[in-house]
This record gives C-alpha cells, sequence and structure tokens, in this order.
C-alpha cells in the first residue's frame, strides 16, 4: 500500500490532475464568494451583543463565587511556554510584531505569543515536510546537497510565512478603511458642523460606518475612548494613524492636530481632507484601469488568441483534409 502511494505521488500526470483540480477549484471558488457573500454586519452585532451578555453574567457568577477576574485574553499555556523556553521575543523582535499585529487587528498578548509560536513551528513544519517529500517520496536524481538546500529554502519559506499572512490582513483592512474613509469624512464633517464634538462625532460615525467597513469603524471606536481618557488627545490622533499606516488617515490627523494646537475651525480641515482623500481614491481607481491593457496583453496571447485561431481555421484545416 505504502509502495501504490508513493508510486502515484511519483507519476507527474498524477501530480498534474492534482494541481489542476486544486486550481479549478480555487477558480470556481473564487468567482463563487461574491456571489454568495452577504453583508455580516448584522449577525456580528448580534453575536457580539450574545457575547456580551455571556460573559457579564460569567463574570458575576466568578466575583460571587470569589475568583479572580481575568480582564484580557490570556494566550495557550503551551504557547506561552515555547515562547519563553526559547525566549523568542528576544530574537524575533518584539515592537515591530506588536506593531504589525496591531496594524492587522490583532490586540492584546494572546495574538503576540501565538504570532512567536507559530514563526518557530513553521519553519519546523515545512523542514520535516520538504524533507519527508524529498528524500523519500520523490525519487530527485540530486545529489543530497542539492536536497538539503531544498529543505532549507522550505524551512525559510515557512519562517516568513506568518509574516506574509500578518502583510495581507494588514493589506485587506488599509483597502477597506481607505475605501471608507472619505466617506466616514464626510459624516465626521456634517456632525461637527451640526455642533457635535470631536468625541460625539468620531462615536456617531463609527456608529454608521460599519455597514461600509468594519475595521474603519473599529479604529474609530478606539479613538473615541482614547479621547475621552488620554491625558493628551494628540496621543490619540498619533495611535489611529500608526494603527492604520495610511498616508490619508495620517494626513487627517495631523491636521486635526494642528487645528487643536492653533485653535483653527476643524470644519474647514475635515473639508479640504475629505476632498484629498476622495480624489486620492479617484485617482487610484483610474491608475488600475489604466493598469488593466497591460495585464491582459499576457492571458490574451495565451488563452484567447489560440482559441480564436482553432474557431477561425479549423473548418478550412478540416476541409483541406478531407479533399487530400
Amino acid at each position: 500500500m505504502l509502495d501504490l502511494i508513493i508510486d502515484r505521488f511519483q507519476d507527474p500526470r498524477f501530480l498534474t490532475m492534482i494541481f489542476a483540480a486544486i486550481a479549478a477549484g480555487a477558480t470556481v471558488l473564487t468567482l463563487a464568494m461574491p456571489l454568495v457573500s452577504a453583508d455580516n454586519l448584522d449577525n456580528r452585532m448580534r453575536a457580539v451583543a450574545l457575547e456580551r451578555e455571556k460573559i457579564r453574567q460569567r463574570e458575576r457568577e466568578r466575583m460571587a463565587r470569589g475568583d479572580k477576574v481575568a480582564l484580557r485574553q490570556s494566550p495557550k499555556q503551551y504557547m506561552k511556554v515555547a515562547v519563553e523556553r526559547f525566549k523568542l521575543a528576544k530574537w524575533l523582535g518584539q515592537e515591530e510584531a506588536r506593531t504589525l499585529l496591531v496594524q492587522a487587528g490583532y490586540r492584546g498578548q494572546a495574538p503576540y505569543v501565538a504570532y512567536l509560536f507559530f514563526r518557530l513551528v513553521t519553519p519546523t513544519v515545512m523542514l520535516i515536510t520538504s524533507a519527508t517529500y524529498v528524500f523519500l517520496l520523490l525519487d530527485l536524481a540530486q545529489p543530497p546537497l542539492i536536497k538539503a538546500g531544498i529543505c532549507l529554502g522550505a524551512a525559510y519559506g515557512g519562517m516568513h510565512l506568518p509574516y506574509l499572512f500578518l502583510k495581507n490582513a494588514i493589506q485587506r483592512r488599509q483597502v477597506s478603511i481607505k475605501r471608507a474613509f472619505p466617506d466616514a469624512l464626510d459624516l465626521l464633517l456634517i456632525c461637527v458642523e451640526s455642533g457635535m464634538s470631536v468625541e460625539a462625532g468620531f462615536r456617531k460615525v463609527s456608529q454608521e460606518i460599519g455597514t461600509q467597513s468594519i475595521p474603519l469603524a473599529e479604529e474609530l471606536t478606539l479613538t473615541t475612548a482614547e479621547l475621552s481618557y488620554l491625558q493628551e488627545r494628540r496621543q490619540a490622533y498619533e495611535n489611529l494613524a500608526k494603527r492604520t499606516d495610511l498616508e490619508g488617515v495620517k494626513s487627517v490627523c495631523m491636521a486635526l492636530q494642528q487645528a487643536e494646537r492653533y485653535g483653527t475651525p476643524v470644519g474647514q480641515a475635515l473639508r479640504v481632507m475629505a476632498q484629498e482623500n476622495r480624489d486620492m481614491r479617484m485617482s487610484e481607481a483610474e491608475k488600475k484601469a489604466a493598469s488593466l491593457p497591460p495585464k491582459l496583453t499576457v492571458p490574451m496571447i495565451l488563452f484567447f488568441l489560440p482559441v480564436l485561431f482553432i474557431v477561425i481555421l479549423g473548418p478550412a484545416a478540416i476541409k483541406v483534409m478531407g479533399m487530400q
């Protein structure tokens, strides 16, 4: 049985069929996801409300029993032990990892410990998997040094997998925030000009903008809390710019700091920033539209033109072959 499995994994046609099936499934899933995806904001808000009630009831029971109350989510014990034993916080960096996690929407100690743990585990898993496949399953006509190099390359790639996952999450979050931020600025401008304070405006916008961008609603809610509790309001704006890492948000935060420091009208600064962010969004859309023709050149040459030639010249070739 084991020899049959090894022979199957060594067969190029079988591997080609597997890869083709995976590619076809991924294509169908990519095309079908926008059709079946729905707005899950109401479900998430309902789940948050239910979870809040469960936490409240559980904490009341715990306080009634006199147990110690834990307000933060604790990391997994085995992850924490591995991180502390190998001193991963020292070798893999601390401040940069925390900044990336915050920008990706992961806050607290538990995501930080999990990130360091997977930075340790994924290279080991990739090394063992590649070594098993290269030395045992796949019969490569290469010297052992080349095989060892392949395994080391796989381990090096596995070490960067958690970082790539974070960068991908940060990019998705930034795209969501960037698309909804001009509309949020318009809403904030309306709130400020109607007589609301900046804190009340941020709170109202965070409630209304959740239908367009849940990450932006989370960031504005956190900024509202920081504006209320931090000693310096400037620090709240700087934290918002640091968490999002977007040029448009940074410019707005800088404008709000200067308006508060020098006493200039906040509404005028918000109106100018809203127009600038809207122009930036439009310019990015135009840039993407202008880059489509060069990107479509290679798929047209590889996929469309051969099929077109077959459809046009196929009947003529069949007739010529029939006349001979």
